[in-house]
């Protein structure tokens, strides 16, 4: 927990964190709803409704990639070294990093919630607001594992934070993020089906809208535990051999 401390304190000296987590995809929301989503919805849906969700995501793939970038740094930094010489457990290091990121998601995810109200968006229940924030949180969770056995591999800051953006760029764009999978080709909508953030988008949107949402949140419940079982493991091998 005191690592854990530590690294939120981050965001107090750094408050350009948050700003990259919450209020970039905020501005981001606001361009796509308002300048492209009559285009993009073409009368056929309700682009603000459909949309929401995934920029919400959004806030928690961004939170996902800091956690390879901030690791990354405590060992390149020198941070390691002085965690070394605390009577302290090695796994606390990995542990306090993946529960801060995990906090920040949650911190997000509250402020895109309110700002998706703020603007008009409306959910089934309350209970659905919070079965979304959990499904998103498990996923960002599960994705903080392969950021973080990513931040392990790679020695330079600079080395891991092109990799992050990298690796993110496909299963964001190619999704259901923000256009339906019935506007892309054929070999696309193939790979899109099976993604990850498909299926929690796909997911989340059903659950708000108060509909069948049973065969997402199963696929994004076993991209959760599939990820996290086999990303989780290679990361903490990873991180013993560099301890």
């Amino acid at each position: 927990m005191a690592i854990c401390r530590r690294n939120l304190l981050h965001m107090r000296g750094s408050p350009m964190q948050l700003v990259s987590t919450a209020v970039f995809p905020m501005l981001f929301g606001i361009v796509l709803i308002y300048v492209f989503g009559g285009a993009i919805g073409n009368g056929r849906i309700d682009y603000k409704e459909y949309v929401l969700p995934g920029i919400t995501f959004q806030t928690v793939a961004v939170a996902s990639r800091l956690t390879g970038i901030w690791l990354n740094l405590d060992f390149t930094s020198g941070m390691m070294d002085r965690f070394r010489s605390f009577p302290i457990a090695r796994s606390s290091v990995l542990i306090g990093r993946i529960t801060a990121d995990v906090c920040r998601m949650v911190i997000a995810l509250v402020l895109m919630f309110a700002f998706g109200f703020a603007i008009g968006f409306r959910a089934s229940s309350p209970l659905a607001v919070l079965a979304s924030m959990l499904l998103m949180v498990g996923l960002g969770m599960a994705l903080s594992w392969v950021s973080a056995f990513i931040g392990l591999m790679l020695r330079r800051p600079q080395s891991v934070q092109t990799a992050a953006s990298m690796w993110m760029i496909p299963l964001q764009f190619g999704s259901s993020m923000f256009v339906p999978l019935d506007t892309m080709p054929g070999w696309l909508r193939i790979f899109a089906e099976v993604n990850p953030v498909t299926l929690v988008c796909d997911a989340c949107r059903a659950l708000l809208a108060g509909t069948d949402a049973l065969m997402p949140v199963a696929g994004t419940v076993f991209w959760i535990l599939g990820t996290t079982a086999v990303f989780g493991p290679l990361t903490v091998m990873r991180y013993a051999r560099r301890v």
